[in-house]
This record gives C-alpha cells, sequence and structure tokens, in this order.
C-alpha cells in the first residue's frame, strides 16, 4: 500500500475510450466515473480533471458529458472523424498528451485513467519531471510494460462490482 498525502497536488486525465471500450468488452457494462474519480483523488487536493470524449453526429452521448460535469469533470470534446468506407476515427492521444505536460508544473502527482500503451513515454516524462504517476485501468486490458512503469498501477478489475455500473 502506498501512502498517499493528503497535501498532494493530483490532476487526472480520463480516456473515456479506453474505459468504455474495457468495460464494455470484458464485462458488458458501464464504467462507474463517480466511483473512478474518488478512487483517483484519493482524499488528496484535486487541481484539474479532464474526462477527454468523442460527441457523434446524434449525439446521444449528452447526457453522459452532462453526468461527467456534474461530476466536476471536465470535458474535452472532439468530434467522430467519419471517413469514406466508413471507418471512425477519435484519437485524444496528442490531446492527452499536451493536457499533461500542461498540467505537470501544478501538480504532485498525475493520475492516468487509460491502459493505453501509446503513454508509456508520457508516463517516462512525468517521472523524469519528478512526479508521482499513477494509472488507474482495467488489467485485462492494459499495457504490461504501462503497468510496470506507473510508480502504481490500480487495477479495476480488484473490485468490478464498484467501479461499474450493469447496462
Amino acid at each position: 500500500m502506498v501512502i498517499k498525502h493528503i497535501g498532494q497536488r493530483v490532476g487526472i486525465l480520463i480516456d473515456v475510450q479506453n474505459l468504455y471500450h474495457s468495460a464494455k468488452n470484458l464485462y458488458s457494462a458501464r464504467v462507474n466515473f463517480g466511483e473512478i474519480l474518488k478512487l483517483a483523488v484519493s482524499n488528496r487536493n484535486l487541481i484539474r480533471v479532464f474526462a477527454y470524449v468523442v460527441k457523434t453526429k446524434t449525439g446521444e452521448e449528452k447526457a453522459f458529458f452532462d453526468a461527467l460535469i456534474k461530476l466536476g469533470i471536465e470535458t474535452r470534446v472532439k468530434d467522430l472523424q467519419e471517413f469514406y468506407g466508413g471507418q471512425k476515427k477519435a484519437d485524444w492521444d496528442v490531446g492527452i498528451v499536451i493536457d499533461a505536460v500542461r498540467m505537470a508544473p501544478n501538480v504532485d502527482t498525475l493520475v492516468l485513467v487509460s491502459g493505453d500503451g501509446d503513454f508509456v513515454y508520457l508516463v517516462e516524462y512525468l517521472k523524469n519531471q519528478g512526479k508521482r504517476v499513477e494509472v488507474i485501468a482495467f488489467g485485462r486490458s492494459s499495457s504490461g510494460k504501462l503497468k510496470e512503469i506507473a510508480d502504481e498501477f490500480i487495477d479495476l478489475e480488484g473490485s468490478p462490482k464498484k467501479y461499474l455500473l450493469k447496462k
């Protein structure tokens, strides 16, 4: 058990798509972002929390975005790109990295809520800047290297009932 000091300033970056797809594929469930936020903050001093979300043409996700905002989570919204042939893309990786680098001088700990292995270099960079980096995600769908390099990896699969909402 790692001691999390109450005075620590924490920044949280939530890769919504990563968690959404992991919960859906592993458990056929939705993510309880309120419980994940509590876990990430752990009674420390929250500086900022961003959730990176994708907006579709139908706008069906608006209620979900509003629920995140009600929890005190700032949303970063990107439109879903649809390409000829039906391929869809909405990649927030660069946006998450930029926000992490911008936020780093103002926090002691960055909590990355994602199991995406693309963030290994970001975690290395932040640790080299003297920051504590915690990763929260579903273990089975997370990058082994990301789990290994983080100062702490918190596996949501340890308490799935707490962090999931049944569909």
